[in-house]
């Protein structure tokens, strides 16, 4: 991910919540309350936690795990501005491409070690190593060395990051980035304590037991499988005054109606809904809806299935898809049918101020035609010489899933030849296999780090390490080394060469668009101050309990 104009909406990862100066009796008044005595908050996940090593995360839960649980040299506040968080100081050259930092002292690690300037020298290394295969080594690219060292060109000793004693800091860039500090704030950039690593090699990060921590809780309870973990607030933590809550307390529920019903019988203080839930509680005190710029896709796996790569048949698939009834009637959670693959809300033209999801509109690759998708499909069967398409969908065990699966099987069966059967699988299997290229045809969902078309469109490079379909286009790629190197610095004409790669990426039908996800769930009235990240996903240990 490289560039542009950061909102405060973008990301599985716009980070933690401020911790704020105020006295606890005036955040009290602000909260709308007395604390209860018993600050513990219990809460429900979709999927299980996938990993505790943030060099290894990928999935939305573990980052937002892992920024409960970690720190680094900023913090994003409520409304998405970076603020310092264990960076005392910060100074950047004019020239932006040289950051200088000054490191609190006192912090300590659970395990008693001071964290240091070596702790982030030694994690940003460790994720550029190639031996790490860490799947978004990438975002670093920008970091001096750091695409000759993923590249397994250069020894990781020669990134672009320096220690200057035991509490100051120096990262050097090949250009200016001027997202950088919100990059900062996600947990791939947090610090790692290299003894923990060591000690525990290939096992770090894998339970808790397993892991050390510097954020304001430290994870407690999870063996690496199980559906229920907790988050205990860290005694060590350098700003532990600002954190109220003691416990947070999660289970994995995939069904939303079990979680209702613990909800109900007062054993969760929250609750995500799906579908009829919705409709029947969208009325209730309780209930809180959002639309992240999160979205769901089709990806088609042009390296299992030959006849992937006809765009004739890619097209075929796309139009055979109703996404406003798949929205309506299906998800019935204020999901919308998405334009393109880049969300709704994720940037503006920086000139004409229109979004970018309606600039780079291309209607034919996300409309309902079922009558053009079997002439695309019939012209497809000639180019490929075959007849019939015998396929399998993977996704996972949560009810959502299952649904929309079932959903689009009913669709695609409607083309002529084409046979689907559905595959569901825990969460952290279908991650592990989307990662290995293991699937036919898979449901994917992306959250961008930073609200700008880029965090979406350079999955979709040649060589990105997300990009496991075996889509490729020179074009493609032309236009986001342009946006992100000739036009760096020239807004207007960066944008529009975005706007063009989405284009291109519609037009061929690289991927296919289903629709941008909306969050909707129930919230106890005394449980305040939450703040949530753009993929609805709560910062927790900003949280406080009201007493009734």
């Amino acid at each position: 991910m490289k560039k542009s104009n950061i909102l405060a909406i973008g990301a599985t990862v716009l980070l933690l919540a401020g911790c704020g100066n105020g006295k606890s009796s005036d955040v009290s008044k602000k909260a709308g309350g007395k604390y209860a005595a018993k600050q513990e908050l219990n809460w429900t996940e979709s999927n299980t936690l996938a990993t505790a090593d943030l060099s290894k995360a990928t999935d939305t839960l573990s980052f937002n795990v892992l920024m409960n649980i970690q720190e680094g040299l900023y913090r994003l506040d409520k409304n998405g501005t970076p603020q310092l968080a264990l960076a005392k100081k910060a100074n950047v050259s004019k020239d932006g491409k040289t950051y200088n930092f000054e490191l609190r002292k006192g912090v300590k690690w659970s395990n008693g070690e001071d964290v240091t300037a070596k702790d982030f020298v030694y994690s940003w290394r460790r994720t550029v190593d190639p031996k790490t295969t860490s799947q978004d080594a990438f975002y670093l690219n920008q970091v001096e060395n750091a695409n000759e060292i993923i590249a397994n060109k250069k020894d990781p000793k020669e990134l672009g990051i320096t220690a200057n004693g035991k509490y100051k800091l120096t990262v050097k860039l090949t250009k200016a980035v001027p997202y950088f500090k919100q990059l900062l704030a996600w947990p791939l950039f947090y610090p790692v304590n290299q003894t923990t690593v060591e000690k525990y090699g290939k096992l770090y990060g894998t339970q808790a037991k397993y892991s050390v921590y510097n954020g304001p809780y430290v994870l407690t309870g999870w063996n690496g499988t199980n559906k229920s973990w907790t988050l205990v607030k860290n005694k060590r933590y350098w700003d532990k005054g600002n954190v109220h809550l003691d416990k947070i307390h999660e289970l994995v529920t995939e069904s939303t109606t079990t979680g209702y019903n613990l909800y109900q019988a007062k054993k969760a203080d929250e609750t995500l809904l799906s579908g009829q839930q919705v409709k029947n509680l969208k009325s209730s005190p309780a209930f809180v809806k959002r639309l992240p710029t999160a979205t769901a896709r089709l990806d088609l796996n042009q390296n299992k299935v030959p006849e992937f790569k006809n765009k004739n048949i890619r097209r075929a698939l796309s139009l055979a898809i109703d996404r406003k009834e798949l929205t309506d009637n299906v998800l019935q959670d204020g999901s919308m049918p998405s334009k393109g693959f880049v969300p709704y809300g994720i940037g503006k033209d920086p000139v004409s101020k229109k979004n970018f999801a309606d600039q780079a509109y291309v209607k034919e690759a996300v409309e309902f035609n079922l009558k053009k998708a079997k002439k695309y499909l019939e012209k497809g069967y000639k180019e490929t010489g075959t007849s019939k398409l015998d396929l399998n969908i993977l996704t996972s065990d949560t009810d959502t899933s299952k649904q929309t699966a079932e959903f689009l099987q009913s669709k695609l069966e409607a083309l002529p030849g084409v046979k689907i059967s559905v595959t569901c699988v825990p969460f952290v299997q279908m991650l592990a296999k989307q990662k290995n290229s293991d699937y036919q045809i898979t449901v994917k969902t992306w959250q961008s780090v930073f609200a700008d078309p880029i965090n979406f469109l350079d999955i979709w490079e040649s060589d990105a390490s997300y990009n496991n379909s075996g889509w490729k286009n020179a074009e493609f790629d032309k236009l986001l080394d342009e946006a992100e190197n000739t036009y760096a610095n020239q807004p207007a004409k960066r944008w529009q060469k975005l706007v063009k790669a989405e284009e291109l990426l519609a037009k061929d039908q690289g991927t296919i668009p289903l629709y941008q996800q909306a969050k909707s769930q129930l919230l106890r009235e005394n449980v305040k101050n939450v703040v949530y990240n753009p993929a609805g996903v709560p910062y927790d240990w900003k949280t406080v309990y009201i007493a009734k």
